[in-house]
């Protein structure tokens, strides 16, 4: 009797494995992936490290499209009119994603899509070495005494540097000038050549410059300091400014809902697999002082929802939305 059990149960084991080999997608053309900015950021950086992945697993070409525009709005909503068969995706920031109906860019929800995520990110608040700005005390007395003077240079209101600007503002009082730019790496850029005194981009996208010396960091919107390579301790926003709220940047690429469930169940499987040993993945985050943080599906959503309704209701509280949050689903953390 046991010896039948146990065949039974292979039976039955060998008949799920078909059944999962037979749903199995496999792509007969490349995927897409739209970026939706500029060449060179965070987001780009992470979809052309996974790509790799991506294109070893599906055996089929990925295809990384840069479509900049309307901080992210303009090829996010590209990917979400594209035919829903699973071969057009985009990427990204979650909360920036969570955050376009507040802002009115974009008709469309975190709920609206397959999240896919990979790492954790953080942005910083640095300084051209020869700002007039020297410390975050300095900031917050410009921001209160003399706005105009505190320039910030962002990817835009939906950008993570956007939100990290808006929490600045919420937890500091007073105002800024957001100096806007077609991603995080023309912004920090920007910052570098002086155009603006300031950028709160990206650690992934400051980097580099930082260890050249080009930026000085003031402050880590992170719940405690963070400590990097070649640049040293940076601490926390919170050091100077209690009342400022943080939450965790999760990248990563998504699809709408709506595309086959053999593409969802075959990309969660590579997702739980190779992406989360991917060797690639690992050196691209150590390179950066990123976290590797490989979820998807409610996990995914679970984790990026908090700092969405953290982001929609700084960017409500400091006057630039369309919509409250609350009447779209997202309540006040």
């Amino acid at each position: 009797m046991r010896k039948s059990l146990i065949l039974a149960g292979v039976a039955v084991a060998a008949l799920a494995f078909s059944g999962v080999a037979q749903a199995a997608w496999k792509p007969n053309k490349p995927l897409r992936i739209i970026v939706p900015w500029g060449a060179g950021g965070s987001t780009d950086q992470l979809v052309r490290t996974l790509a790799g992945d991506l294109e070893d697993a599906l055996g089929q070409k990925v295809v990384v499209v840069n479509q900049p525009g309307g901080a992210g709005a303009v090829g996010t909503k590209a990917a979400f009119d594209a035919p829903k068969d699973g071969y057009t995706w985009t990427a990204g920031a979650a909360k920036d994603l969570g955050t376009y109906g507040v802002t009115g860019a974009l008709n469309t929800h975190l709920k609206d899509w397959h999240l896919f995520l990979g790492t954790v990110n953080y942005t910083l608040l640095s300084v051209h070495p020869d700002s007039e700005f020297q410390s975050v005390d300095a900031i917050v007395k410009a921001m209160n005494g003399n706005p105009s003077s505190v320039t910030i240079a962002t990817g835009g209101i939906n950008s993570s540097g956007g939100a990290s600007a808006e929490a600045l503002k919420a937890a500091a009082g007073g105002d800024y000038k957001m100096v806007t730019y077609d991603g995080g790496n023309p912004a920090v850029k920007a910052a570098v050549s002086h155009e603006t005194e300031i950028t709160t981009q990206l650690v992934a996208e400051q980097y580099e410059m930082l260890r050249a010396k080009k930026l000085k960091p003031l402050a880590a919107f992170t719940p405690t300091a963070v400590s990097l390579p070649g640049i040293g301790d940076i601490p926390s926003i919170t050091q100077f400014l209690p009342k400022a709220k943080v939450g965790a940047v999760n990248f990563g690429i998504w699809a709408p809902k709506g595309i086959p469930q053999d593409v969802v169940d075959t990309m969660t499987e590579i997702w739980n697999t190779k992406i989360k040993s991917s060797e690639r993945l690992a050196k691209y985050a150590a390179s950066k002082g990123l976290g590797v943080n490989v979820v998807s599906g409610d996990m995914a959503y679970q984790q990026a929802f908090p700092t969405t309704q953290i982001n929609a209701w700084q960017i409500h509280d400091g006057g630039k939305s369309k919509v409250s949050p609350d009447s779209i689903g997202i309540p006040r953390p």
